[in-house]
């Protein structure tokens, strides 16, 4: 069983005054296509999920390191976190309860022997159901990764160091893990599924039909605003919702059927299920006790555009939606100048202040 519990990653005596260096990491967020909601344990889904990785969307994380200079807390995590070059003490609590459980844990033990300066910022609007947090998480957990080989010289196989950020990653949030590789990840343990874990995430790339690779996603943006309710306490509640065990053998079929879905190419499949699960994700919202409801009036009115616009010209356009009110439009490279017109003759009114970010199936986190 994989274990990265590693109580000889710290300083020696020679280092530990002496060690500084920086790390930079640019990070994509993910639309999931079979949903993650619902886990257990630490971080642990309930359910196996699979996600385009976009190209647009990221989180660019920077980290400068330095060894303490405070000898009297040597247990504790000592940063300070700028988000669009604002200090943020909400995000930095946040990290450093991440941080720290990874220390106590002896995963990475030597980030309470460092200072850490992070300077974080999105393409995006943050927590509007974009996936921020698999973003900036990704980001972060990359950073980790590239600090502990320069300081101590491991991960120099391309895959293990992905992996171990993709485990990091999935600490500091679940849908995180995906984001580590380019075109689509998959996490979650399945049977006939080589290599896959509740642990980490891993590649799909090899197996994708090459049409999905160049896939568009123009993500619409009904409100920029901040959820009414995090996806922190939407998996929660779902510990209490009559549809769970249901929805999680859905979530099981839907993963087998678009395996073949994706292996194939057949884009119309793949469009019904992944407007299935992203209807079926607001349904337990709202089946949740107590029920809520983050879709919003100009969300429905852009559903039933694409799909009268679908019955119209049979184009294979089609939507997702993460846990937000925003519309993820997917559809294949070959028809993007139609849907471009589409977007600005009907949808773009429904968007708050016109906004959409115009997205596609991406490459994968990079260091530049």
């Amino acid at each position: 069983m994989l274990d990265y519990h590693n109580p000889q990653l710290i300083l020696t005596s020679s280092k530990a005054t002496n060690v500084e260096g920086n790390v930079f990491w640019r990070s994509p967020s993910n639309i999931a296509i079979v949903k993650y909601w619902g886990k257990h344990g630490q971080q642990l889904p309930q359910n196996p999920s699979i996600s385009f990785t976009l190209q647009n969307a990221v989180s660019e994380t920077s980290i400068s390191f330095q060894a303490k200079t405070d000898k009297n807390t040597p247990h504790s995590i000592s940063l300070d976190f700028f988000f669009n070059e604002k200090p943020r003490p909400d995000f930095a609590n946040k990290i450093i309860k991440f941080f720290g459980n990874l220390q106590t844990e002896s995963i990475l033990p030597f980030l309470s022997q460092l200072h850490f300066t992070i300077h974080s910022k999105n393409t995006f609007p943050h927590s509007a159901g974009i996936a921020s947090s698999a973003s900036s998480m990704s980001a972060l957990a990359l950073c980790l990764c590239s600090i502990e080989q320069q300081i101590f010289g491991g991960l120099t196989d391309e895959s293990a160091f992905f992996q171990k950020a993709s485990f990091l990653a999935r600490l500091g949030s679940g849908s995180a893990c995906r984001s580590v590789y380019p075109i689509m990840g998959w996490w979650g343990e399945m049977d006939g599924i080589e290599t896959s874990s509740n642990l980490y995430a891993i590649p799909c790339a090899e197996w994708v039909h090459p049409i999905f690779h160049t896939f568009h996603d123009d993500i619409l943006i009904v409100s920029r605003g901040e959820k009414s309710v995090s996806s922190r306490a939407g998996h929660q509640l779902m510990e209490g919702n009559i549809y769970a065990a249901p929805r999680y053998q859905q979530a099981r079929d839907n993963m087998i059927a678009l395996k073949n879905i994706l292996e194939t190419g057949d884009i119309t499949a793949f469009g019904q299920i992944a407007e299935s699960e992203a209807l079926t994700l607001h349904a337990l919202m709202m089946t949740s006790q107590p029920p809520y409801i983050l879709i919003q009036p100009g969300t429905l009115s852009i559903i039933e555009h694409i799909r009268t616009f679908r019955e119209d010209t049979g184009l294979p356009v089609y939507f997702s939606l993460d846990a937000g009110p925003n519309i993820h439009l997917l559809y294949p490279d070959d028809i993007k100048d139609v849907i471009k017109e589409f977007i600005n003759l009907e949808l773009r009114a429904f968007c708050q202040d016109g906004l959409i970010i115009e997205d596609q199936v991406g490459k994968g986190p990079s260091r530049d």
